[in-house]
């Protein structure tokens, strides 16, 4: 056997021990594990009290009565013994079955005849006692899915979302009037929009996550989702440097950027209305509807602040409008049709450090310039720039909460 082959033998030896002592201590931790879950750990105490967890997900009206849907998200099966529904006990039909394993799901129905736009507060009472709450504040009859509600879900999240942005696009051709010095206000301009966004899109992903089962960390959902998308687009970003050959390309990058940064906001936004409409709370819906379409026509000056010192054609405008808008639709149907808490805090939290990646770029953009042409990235009229985006974004809110 040659120099050669006795090597090539030698390596492939060491790597395939390599791999066995890489494995090896998984395969003992599984075997420690299996160990405890079959015989215990020795340690003989019964706890104080049962462990368990019934998550209230949805609840619908109909004309049969009150549907529940539940999830088990405790550490044990959970048979749900009783149902109170408005201080009276009442009968009611599981399924699959009243006993509900760790992570599933079931759907309980009430033949209860609830009152149009009275309160009504359902218990869950388990075999050892524990009780678990939900409540419709305003009784109304749940939308039923359709096409023509599928249709008209698409229409609001239109409304919401790809008109406002078209108009607020409709300033590029008297915002390329300014000078560089004014180009940077605007700039400035969009990070303070972007900065309220961020924020708001955290606080909306916390609200989510509090709603979420405790068991799924919706918190840390949030986080997880914000640092992984914005470092993740931050590499995206860096790659794309290498290849990019035009300054046109790079202006209409960071367009697409912002657009996709608000598109994922207007998502949650579109989350709000539709969930709205799901569980028959038409006034809050339409209240949504009017304030986000006062608050989104903002978001149209972020996205066209890039393009400034280009010509782009009316179809970079639509597909802008499109990006940042469009998510608005699917949201909205998302939210009336199959709204989940946990994901809703994930996509959240994603959208933010979406537009955390956002933020960091405008202000490279700012410090190159700036740079180039000897002037100050930090002037009062910047400041002022970042100053009226958050104050716009924050009057423009005031229509939009309740």
């Amino acid at each position: 056997m040659s120099y050669t082959d006795q090597r090539e033998t030698k390596t492939s030896s060491i790597s395939l021990k390599a791999i066995l002592w890489g494995i090896l201590p998984l395969i003992l931790l599984i075997a420690i594990i299996a160990t405890i879950a079959k015989v215990g750990t020795g340690i003989e105490s019964e706890p104080a009290a049962p462990i368990e967890v019934v998550n209230v997900e949805k609840i619908t009206l109909n004309e049969d009565g009150i549907q529940v849907k539940v999830l088990n998200s405790g550490p044990e099966e959970v048979t749900i013994a009783q149902v109170v529904v408005d201080g009276a006990f009442w009968n009611a039909e599981f399924s699959p079955t009243d006993t509900l394993q760790r992570f599933e799901r079931g759907t309980i129905h009430i033949p209860y005849p609830w009152v149009q736009g009275d309160p009504h507060e359902i218990k869950l009472i388990t075999s050892n006692g524990l009780i678990f709450t939900g409540e419709v504040a305003a009784a109304s009859a749940t939308p039923t899915p359709s096409g023509k509600l599928f249709v008209q879900y698409a229409l609001i999240g239109f409304y919401v979302g790809v008109i406002p942005v078209g108009l607020g696009l409709l300033w590029y051709p008297f915002l390329r009037r300014f000078s560089v010095k004014g180009m940077h206000v605007i700039l400035s301009l969009t990070i303070g929009l972007l900065f309220f966004l961020v924020i708001d899109t955290f606080e909306e992903g916390f609200e989510m996550a509090a709603a979420a089962p405790d068991v799924f960390q919706g918190t840390g959902l949030v986080w997880f989702g914000a640092l992984l998308s914005c470092l993740f687009l931050i590499a995206v970003d860096q790659s794309n440097d290498r290849k990019l050959s035009s300054k046109t390309l790079e202006g209409s990058r960071v367009s697409r950027k912002i657009a996709t940064g608000i598109g994922l906001h207007n998502f949650g936004e579109g989350l709000a209305i539709g969930s709205a409409f799901a569980v028959g709370e038409a006034a809050l819906g339409t209240f949504l509807i009017i304030g986000f379409t006062l608050h989104n026509i903002t978001e149209g000056v972020g996205i066209a602040a890039p393009l400034l010192k280009y010509r782009p054609s009316w179809k970079t405008f639509v597909t802008l409008a499109l990006i940042a808008g469009g998510p608005a639709i699917i949201g909205t149907w998302v939210g009336g049709f199959i709204f989940n808490d946990t994901l809703a805090a994930l996509f959240f939290g994603i959208g933010a450090g979406a537009i955390l990646q956002v933020i960091y770029v405008i202000s490279k953009m700012i410090l190159k310039e700036s740079q180039k042409r000897s002037l100050s990235p930090v002037s009062w009229l910047n400041f002022g720039g970042v100053s009226a985006g958050i104050l716009i974004m924050y009057i423009t809110a005031l229509m939009v909460k309740f």
